[in-house]
């Protein structure tokens, strides 16, 4: 069996997040690319080798010989399309954040388990070796009990017309970074956090540009969030867990091919743990064929959305912003 891929949208992310890994899967295929106009999506066909292009998403989603989107749209269109494609009889691997907000992803999570289709978030690190022995490593016990989990994504976004700045397409950097701090938070913590406080520093009156976020967790112990497309902290990408008995410091937790490592200080020792260079993406499309064709559970589900949503929108709300809408 084989997995024919379409892609919504001539993104910038599609070659690394899909169309590289795809071309060392031997039973993947990445088959059409509709965008907003033809020519648009013509010439990135072209540049990648799709065979077929579509000038609108209701046409590539009519195809019947296509199984499954990979939708990298604007935040504020992640919902609207991945509803559409679900009604198509599509799977669905949808870039991160999920949808706009908490009640957008809880209205996917009710379709999608109604239906027989796989939806997968597409947070690639989760299913890197790296991640998955962190988890390992923290349900073990060997760091003790609990006591903090820290987690930062941070990165220079200087051009203020970016679409990630865009409220109107639900940008900010809780959005597009601070997701990926909060999915680090929930799955390095064991559980999903409530929110005790948010501060962020602005680009216009309800867009961040950097967010700090102080969490509790349901079992006692706390959490902090940080996350910026400008600010001081210019780039930052971190993790580490701290239990009573040790640490967890991760290195690079979310670079799709780089240097991945974790050091685990215990008492006096310490160790360094390395793992493969190969791409986190090539993990994460491994595991959303195997949810296709396999029907094997994902680890980024959109049940697994909505929790991580509830977190961001109690962010901005705690932080005195509006919760992202839908465009």
């Amino acid at each position: 069996m084989s997995l024919r891929i379409g892609i919504l949208g001539a993104a910038r992310i599609a070659p690394a997040a899909l169309i590289k890994p795809a071309a060392s899967a031997p039973s993947v295929s990445v088959v059409a690319i509709a965008a907003r106009s033809r020519d648009r999506a013509q010439a990135f066909a072209t540049r990648h080798g799709i065979p077929r292009v579509y000038a609108g998403y209701d046409e590539l989603l009519a195809d019947p010989d296509i199984d499954a989107v990979y939708n990298p749209l604007p935040n504020g269109l992640h919902g609207r399309w991945t509803l559409a494609a679900l009604a198509a009889g599509k799977h669905v691997l949808c870039e991160k954040p999920f949808t706009a907000n908490a009640a957008e992803a809880r209205e996917i999570a009710q379709v999608a388990a109604a239906s027989d289709r796989a939806v997968m978030e597409a947070f690639h690190y989760r299913y890197h070796p790296l991640a998955l022995r962190v988890e390992e490593i923290v349900a073990s016990g060997e760091l003790g009990t609990l006591q903090r989990v820290e987690t930062a994504l941070c990165f220079p976004l200087p051009k203020f017309s970016d679409i990630r700045y865009d409220y109107a397409l639900a940008g900010g950097a809780t959005m597009d970074a601070g997701c990926y701090a909060v999915h680090m938070a929930r799955v390095f913590g064991g559980e999903t956090p409530s929110v005790v406080s948010a501060s962020a520093k602005l680009r216009s009156p309800r867009v961040d540009r950097a967010m700090t976020a102080e969490l509790a967790y349901p079992s006692g112990h706390t959490g902090r969030v940080e996350c910026s497309m400008w600010s001081s902290s210019l780039l930052k990408i971190s993790a580490k867990v701290i239990g009573s008995r040790g640490s967890l410091s991760v290195f690079n937790p979310l670079m799709p091919q780089a240097y991945h490592r974790l050091t685990a200080r215990i008492g006096e020792s310490r160790r360094t743990e390395k793992f493969p260079r190969r791409s986190t993406y090539a993990y994460q499309l491994d595991a959303f064929a195997a949810a296709v064709l396999r029907s094997e559970p994902v680890k980024t589900s959109a049940a697994d959305a909505v929790e991580t949503m509830t977190v961001i929108d109690e962010i901005y709300r705690a932080a005195g912003l509006p919760v992202r809408e839908p465009s």
